[in-house]
């Protein structure tokens, strides 16, 4: 941001703003060698910053430039402004030094300021007469002045002068319009014939010899003659061009002029809008200060060491200073907008800006002494300013109550529209009649769209398998932990199902959308012992192979159990977490997700078909993110408060499994490590689960240590990542006893599993062998039959001596064979098949049981 210099009278010193700092130029003689000779002359910038603590300009730092001095020559500043650089495109401080060596030479030398307060000598030339209040410094940098009516440029490109058309009397205004490079704005030179015709008056002369005309270096060429400034306004000393645009190949400019008579005035294409009359005489600058919400100032200096600002809503004088020194206008407090620095007279006797005014003329006031006025003129500015500040304080505080007033209207019709919308959503899930006013239908948005074939036909057993989620579901939470969003979803004993056939499901709900998105999620089971029960070693039990039969039976009892479809136990929690991406969901800066929960049906379960649950909505923005809201943050001193937080944290990190196994000592150094050396917390809720609470990047890991008997147990880490899992397990070899072994387990029910898996196998083999001893009992029972029957057959022949009743005999003998055999044959059947079944019903267990194993 730039700023021109103003009413600065001292050759000697100059200030220009840039970014925010003030550069204070000084031309000064010292000796800063001992080879150099005495008083050279040194060109010195400091830097000052505002300093809102102690409201204050302190100097930030120092540059300095030594100039060489030849006989009898004397050095004075002529201006300084902010141009950019035609090989960057940057915006730098510029000044420029005049140096008269000869009577009749003078040398001007245009030096660069860049961030590391290193001076760049840019430009150097000389002429035969001295640059006065004409010259200006424009982007490039290109050096503009006028001598007499001639008009002269040079060009840090070519590095020559040059006269430019003597088509000015004199040039106003020099700047950039959009593609047609620098352009002039001044006044046209016309010649009055005077042939046939009398002389007119002198403010007659004036006003025809007077024509505004716009002129462009690159192409050398008028551009305009029109739409500038009427002639009738031949006292415009200034000009500030506010706008410009080409329509039909004409420009139109708005801009703010300056005129003798002490006038602000606005011109718009050509035609004056509005006209401000000065409270000073002999304005010389005008600058555009940019306040914020629309509002604009323009500051005006006077070569009487005067300024005052008027205000562009009713082009009005709002506030004057009288004794200034110097205006610069850039934001100097860091607020994004404009500030005014009023500098008085003697404000740099010292390294810091003594006597200012800093202010927006609105809430930003910042002063480093109290004027001197009279109490009646005090008085006066009070109640002028007061009538001048009331009414845009007035304007604001209605459009902001408007504007509060159209939020809270619409925010009425979103809840409206988002209470409709749920209900006709319920309606449709339960198939149910929608009763929906026609007055409110009209407000709701067509779920799957506007026509009616869209809309999917619903089966007259959906509202069967629908459940309320009031029964159901017993909480619903969320948070942000790093770039991941968990939602959890905690049920309640009401639901007759094992949460492994439970999953939690996102749908992105789009406020100008008519469908839900789903949100690619993973989902986690949490189970969660809320007793701690003693170690298994300290329980007695049994040696030998009945108490191992007792021990495998009461497991896959245990198993059955948690695969079996039943309300989980009372001294456990158990939820259902869903994880996701968090940076594609604040694409959407405020984003909303509904929360289903989903049951997957089974034939022999309590839920046959799938069903549906929501559970509520998810809503999360940017605001809450950056006030902190729903972010998981770490305790250091204090223990996790909130439940969810350790919920979140079971969900994002990363578990690994370990059974420790010590043939000769016992492990009670695991839980002394967790204790002492991890700086483990138990916590309360929870005590199989400690919170390590040691420095570094071990903090906010999470472990469980459960010890099944004296030389074996299970550890479970849950780490952000590998590198601290090895740091955990490295540290904790230290401490375990020798010859301790380590093995990964997949899961912690791994082991049970495999325990399982044996006790079924070894079930089918006695399945087995039970079938085979029956086959052999039933062969022994029919060939004992069979020798019975042959001992009765004998004696029954030697007792007949008749032919035909041996016969007779034979026959009868062989039908209750027969019913004997058809009846041995039957009841082995049955035996079989009965047996067969058993086999068959072990061996799907024992399937079942190795399935589980592959996929962990």
């Amino acid at each position: 941001m730039t700023s021109k210099q103003a009413m600065s009278s001292n050759d000697q010193e100059r200030l220009l703003c840039y970014n925010g700092e003030v550069l204070v130029f000084q031309l000064c003689k010292g000796n800063f060698a001992d080879k150099e000779p005495a008083k050279t002359p040194i060109l010195q910038v400091r830097r000052m910053a505002f300093d809102t603590g102690t409201r204050t300009f302190v100097q930030k730092s120092i540059g300095i430039f030594r100039l060489k001095k030849e006989k009898n020559s004397h050095f004075k500043i002529t201006c300084c402004n902010c141009v950019s650089d035609f090989r960057t495109g940057i915006n730098l401080p510029c000044i420029v030094l005049q140096s008269n060596k000869k009577s009749n030479i003078i040398q001007y030398l245009l030096l660069f300021l860049h961030s590391t307060n290193t001076f760049e000598k840019r430009l150097s030339f000389k002429v035969d007469h001295e640059l006065k209040d004409s010259i200006r410094v424009l982007n490039g940098p290109l050096v503009l002045w006028q001598c007499v009516s001639t008009l002269f440029i040079i060009s840090s490109k070519t590095g020559n002068i040059v006269s430019v058309s003597d088509t000015f009397s004199s040039v106003i205004w020099a700047g950039e319009i959009g593609n047609l490079g620098t352009v002039l704005l001044g006044v046209k030179k016309c010649c009055f014939s005077e042939e046939g015709s009398q002389m007119p008056s002198e403010p007659d002369y004036a006003i025809w010899n007077t024509k505004f005309c716009l002129y462009a270096l690159e192409s050398k060429e008028i551009l305009s003659e029109a739409y500038i400034i009427p002639a009738a306004y031949s006292g415009v000393t200034c000009v500030h061009v506010c706008a410009t645009e080409i329509i039909n190949n004409q420009i139109r400019i708005s801009l703010l002029a300056l005129t003798k008579k002490n006038q602000l005035i606005s011109f718009q294409n050509g035609t004056p809008k509005s006209v401000c009359q000065l409270p000073f005489g002999d304005p010389c600058a005008v600058q555009v200060m940019d306040s914020g919400e629309e509002n604009l100032f323009f500051i005006v200096s006077f070569r009487s060491n005067d300024a005052c600002a008027v205000w562009k809503k009713n082009f009005q004088v709002a506030a004057k200073w009288e004794k200034v020194n110097s205006v610069l206008i850039d934001d100097f407090v860091g607020t994004g907008t404009d500030q005014v620095l009023v500098l008085f007279k003697n404000s740099l006797n010292s390294d810091c800006l003594t006597s200012f005014k800093l202010t927006d003329l609105g809430s930003i006031n910042y002063s480093s002494e109290p004027l001197d006025f009279n109490e009646d003129d005090l008085f006066e500015d009070i109640q002028d300013n007061r009538h001048l500040v009331i009414p845009p304080l007035q304007g604001r505080v209605k459009v902001g109550l408007a504007y509060i007033q159209e939020l809270q209207k619409h925010l009425l019709l979103k809840e409206k529209i988002i209470s409709q919308s749920f209900k006709a959503l319920m309606n449709v899930f339960q198939d149910k009649d929608d009763n929906t006013p026609i007055t409110e239908e009209a407000n709701l948005v067509p779920l799957w769209g506007e026509e009616e074939n869209c809309v999917p036909t619903l089966d007259t057993k959906l509202s069967d398998s629908f459940q309320d989620s009031e029964q159901l579901v017993e909480e619903i939470w969320y948070r942000v932990m790093d770039d991941s969003l968990v939602v959890g979803v905690k049920a309640t004993s009401s639901l007759r199902a094992s949460l492994n056939d439970v999953t939690v499901s996102l749908l992105m709900d789009q406020a100008h959308s008519s469908s839900f998105r789903p949100i690619k999620c993973q989902n986690k089971v949490i189970k969660l012992s809320t007793e701690s029960c003693a170690a298994p070693h300290l329980i007695p039990y049994q040696i030998g192979s009945d108490a191992k039969r007792v021990k495998l039976t009461l497991y896959s009892q245990q198993e059955e159990k948690s695969v079996s479809e039943k309300p989980p136990k009372k001294d456990s929690i158990q939820l259902v977490t869903a994880v996701t991406s968090l940076s594609p969901l604040l694409a959407f800066h405020k984003f909303c997700c509904i929360v289903v929960l989903q049951i997957r049906g089974r034939k022999n379960g309590n839920y046959p078909e799938d069903h549906y649950i929501p559970c509520g909505r998810v809503f999360l923005s940017l605001e809450d993110l950056l006030s902190g809201k729903y972010l998981m943050t770490l305790p250091k001193k204090k223990p996790i408060e909130h439940m969810e937080d350790l919920f979140a944290l079971l969900t994002t990190l990363h578990k690994s499994c370990f059974q420790i196994t010590s043939p000769n000592y016992v492990l009670n150094a695991v839980k002394v490590w967790l204790l002492e050396h991890m700086h483990c917390e138990v916590i309360k809720e929870f005590p199989e689960t400690c919170f390590c609470k040691r420095p570094g990047s071990f903090y906010g890991t999470l472990f469980s240590w459960k010890q099944k008997s004296p030389f074996e147990g299970i550890l479970i880490v849950y780490s952000r990542n590998q590198t601290v899992l090895f740091q955990c397990l490295h540290d904790l070899i230290q401490v375990l006893p020798v010859n301790s072994f380590f093995r990964n387990l997949k899961s912690e029910h791994e082991d049970f599993l495999i325990s399982h898996l044996a006790l079924s196998l070894e079930e089918e083999l006695v399945t087995l062998d039970s079938l085979s001893s029956v086959l052999t009992k039933v062969e022994s029972n029919f060939l004992q039959r069979c020798e019975e029957s042959k001992r009765e057959k004998s004696s029954a022949v030697a007792d007949s001596s008749d032919r035909e009743e041996d016969i007779h005999l034979y026959s009868k003998e062989l039908q209750r064979e027969k019913k004997i055999l058809r009846k041995h044959r039957k009841a082995s059947g049955a035996v079989y098949r009965e047996i067969i079944f058993k086999v068959v019903e072990r061996q799907l267990i024992s399937d079942v049981t190795a399935q589980k194993l592959t996929h962990l």
